[in-house]
């Protein structure tokens, strides 16, 4: 016996709206493009704010992308959290203007952190790299789900949404990125771009605040007590900004610089690069070495050739342009061409370091690993390496491909000097050295006899040549130095190398080489 079929009418109801008066589609593209745009910004500039207190190496650039990355995952998981249990239209405008305060005050905070936390060490690199972006960046960051929670009018819509909204704050961060990178930083000093940027925050913020009161008496918080105090933070955090310390003189592209005078030498001038000695020159005497390292270098090149010969001689990183005056000086004719990478260092050469362009010395503006690639073959006599970001060798200079070019460019019996700063255990000078051993014949290293036996860091000169080097000669120039010095080769050289790596292109961890932990 069959039974009857049943149908079962199910009445499907329409989807309810998930959140109140949704934003008009433009302004809400806007914030979400604006607010991830904006994290970018301060992700990008932050590395030019700590670079002047804990260097710009790869462990700082890898906190800077962390903290940041660690901001946006909190920030945008509070502002979803603050959208399910409160309507998100009230807290959109104190947002901006909260993040606004927030990048107001990172400048002082950071310069005056930077003195204390000054050095290096991973919990100072961590903590001042959080102080530079953690707080902003989190508020930035909850933006998005708020705007996104109030766009949510219809169910039906809501992988549209999600994914609009993602994509246009996708193309705010890569807009802000690609402007930092390629024209802010080279048109604008970072204080300048952080003020801005602050000041961009927090007029939208009120305009938005105001808009919405209009809409629907939202907007921002409402006792008068509360804005004031807004108020007056922002005009604090704006204070302490003018009065913060600044450690830069300049800020070119790469770096913040800084010259001083030598008190006891009226004519002496030190330049600082993010707060690090890096050249010393002497307006007076170009023959004047300051520098350690600088002698060392002058007394190879002293017996490169016959005193007073002019050589062909190619200078990898510019700084202070201290030996290309000296060889400018010493060998008259000297044809002295200078790769380096920051063209603001060039300006500055000119203008407080008594650099003077022309047939016997020129600056070419650029990467050297590029440049030296086009140079002709066999066309330099010397080739001078003193190439650095912050204290540490450009990874891409200090392989072997990188030698190699330089051996192309050398003349048969020509010598490749390279200056090398490193730290105990003293890994990376002997990957260096292993490096540079790989492509030229006989190399040797001078350096302080103290830092070879791993007591303390200091500057290395690597000398390379396919030709018997004139050690003899060249120990001659260094005894009468006042300060004692050892130049390695053969087995000792050898003995000192042991098993180091051979850096490539391939594989090259300067930084991690260079950690003293």
């Amino acid at each position: 016996m069959s039974s009857p079929k049943s149908h079962v009418h199910v009445d499907v109801a329409p989807p309810a709206p998930v959140t109140g008066r949704a934003l008009p589609n433009g302004l809400a593209a806007f914030l979400v493009f604006f607010a991830s745009g904006a994290v970018l910004v301060l992700e990008t500039v932050a590395l030019r704010l700590v670079g002047p207190y804990v260097g710009v190496t790869l462990q700082v650039t890898s906190s800077v992308i962390g903290i940041a990355l660690a901001a946006i995952a909190y920030g945008a998981w509070t502002g979803g959290w603050l959208a399910d249990r409160r309507d998100p239209r009230p807290l959109l405008a104190p947002a901006l203007v909260l993040a606004g305060i927030a990048t107001a005050v990172t400048l002082p905070v950071v310069r005056y952190a930077g003195e204390v936390l000054r050095g290096g060490a991973a919990s100072a690199i961590l903590l001042l790299v959080a102080a530079a972006v953690f707080v902003p960046a989190a508020l930035l960051s909850a933006v998005s789900p708020l705007v996104v929670k109030l766009q949510l009018a219809d169910l039906r819509r809501t992988g549209q949404v999600v994914g609009r909204l993602s994509g246009i704050g996708t193309l705010g961060g890569i807009t802000a990125t690609l402007a930092t990178g390629f024209v802010l930083v080279a048109a604008l000093p970072s204080s300048v771009i952080m003020v801005g940027l602050a000041v961009a925050l927090g007029l939208t913020g009120v305009a938005l605040g105001v808009y919405l009161r209009r809409q629907d008496r939202t907007g921002l918080p409402g006792p008068a007590r509360v804005r004031a105090a807004v108020a007056v933070l922002g005009l604090a955090g704006a204070g302490l900004a003018a009065v913060a310390p600044d450690p830069c003189d300049v800020e070119t592209a790469y770096h913040c610089a800084s010259v001083e005078v030598d008190d006891s030498r009226p004519s002496g001038r030190t330049l600082l690069l993010n707060s690090a000695q890096h050249s010393y020159v002497d307006l007076a005497d170009p023959t004047h070495l300051e520098f350690e390292y600088t002698q060392w270098i002058g007394a190879v090149a002293d017996v490169a050739a016959p005193a007073g010969q002019r050589l062909d001689v190619l200078h990898v990183g510019g700084g202070g342009f201290t030996m290309p005056r000296y060889l400018a000086a010493t060998r008259p004719g000297t044809d002295n061409l200078v790769f380096e990478i920051d063209g603001g260092l060039v300006d500055l050469g000119r203008a407080e370091l008594g650099l003077r362009t022309g047939p016997e010395l020129r600056a070419e503006v650029g990467d050297a690993r590029m440049l030296v690639a086009g140079e002709p073959a066999a066309s330099r006599d010397l080739v001078v390496g003193d190439a650095f970001g912050h204290l540490v060798v450009p990874w891409h200079l200090a392989t072997r491909e990188m030698a190699a070019e330089i051996h192309r460019v050398l003349r048969p019996g020509g010598i490749y000097v390279q200056n090398v700063i490193d730290y105990p255990p003293l890994r990376f000078i002997r990957a260096e050295v292993a490096t540079v051993a790989a492509e030229f014949r006989h190399v040797a290293l001078i350096a302080p006899p103290a830092a070879l036996r791993g007591e303390y860091g200091a500057n290395f000169l690597i000398v390379a040549s396919d030709e018997p080097l004139p050690l003899t000669t060249v120990e001659e120039r260094l005894a009468p130095l006042d300060q004692p010095t050892r130049l390695l080769s053969g087995a000792d050289l050898t003995a000192f190398v042991g098993d180091a790596l051979v850096l490539t292109d391939d594989y090259a961890p300067v930084d991690q080489l260079l950690a003293t932990a």
